[in-house]
């Protein structure tokens, strides 16, 4: 994948508040380029989810803006913004609903009117990302819960979406399933962007990390500065797994 000069996903002061009147978000800016994988780090209730709603239009800004390869998150481009940004949610019971596999990776191309055997193609290609392509005809729900993860991926890439968005991805995952989960997304040709508070995965996959905390980011460098830097980690409670040193890991990603 090439990387061009402006970034694929641009957020610039962004703000809201919800209905209560609490403010989540304080004038976020975020920009990420074509090709990286950015990991987005907080402590819960820091506005992470919040602000991954805002990026295919779930919610709408109060203030500021969000584009997606130069175009606008508002309502008259929702229907392509959401082919550009492909959310994977925490729980995939959340993404798979239809009786099979195929039929639930097949939902999203389909309704955007890819019919016939251009749709089977993409259908098998998107399960053969993610290792999933021989369980294409069995029911979501007789899948183990890091199977129906990788399904809930597929579902996404079907789309072939410029910006694929994770939220907590190794969340309820065995070690084998998060180790071939990290395989899978270290393959994929698509800019990732992770909000996990997995932070070892984090440092496995994306050289980049952002911090979010109050609303506001607070930091925004290479991964492994921000795991190592313990006045910021603690201050925003973040805190690295009992016996997990950065500083002995080998060959992080560039």
């Amino acid at each position: 994948m090439t990387t061009t000069l402006g970034p694929v996903l641009d957020v610039r002061g962004l703000a809201f508040a919800y209905p209560d009147g609490h403010q989540a978000l304080f004038g976020v800016d975020l920009h990420v380029h074509e090709g990286e994988r950015v990991a987005l780090l907080g402590p819960n209730g820091a506005g992470k989810t919040t602000l991954v709603l805002h990026l295919n239009g779930i919610l709408a800004a109060g203030a500021g803006s969000v584009a997606v390869g130069g175009l606008a998150v508002e309502k008259g481009n929702l229907k392509e913004i959401r082919r550009r940004v492909g959310i994977v949610f925490q729980d995939p019971d959340d993404q798979l609903f239809l009786g099979t596999v195929r039929q639930d990776v097949a939902f999203g191309p389909a309704n955007l009117g890819v019919k016939g055997a251009a749709l089977e193609a993409s259908v098998m290609a998107a399960l053969d990302k993610v290792g999933m392509a021989e369980y294409a005809d069995r029911p979501p729900h007789h899948l183990s819960f890091g199977q129906r993860r990788r399904v809930a991926v597929a579902t996404v890439l079907a789309m072939e979406p410029e910006i694929l968005v994770l939220d907590e991805p190794t969340s309820n995952l065995d070690p084998t399933s998060r180790r071939e989960l990290a395989d899978i997304l270290r393959g994929l040709d698509v800019t990732v962007l992770m909000v996990t508070h997995d932070l070892p995965f984090a440092l496995e996959l994306c050289p980049r990390s952002v911090v979010l905390s109050d609303g506001v980011v607070v930091a925004d460098g290479r991964t492994f500065d921000i795991l190592t830097d313990a006045p910021l980690m603690a201050g925003h409670r973040l805190e690295l797994p009992w016996g997990f040193d950065p500083r002995a890991i080998d060959n992080l990603p560039a």
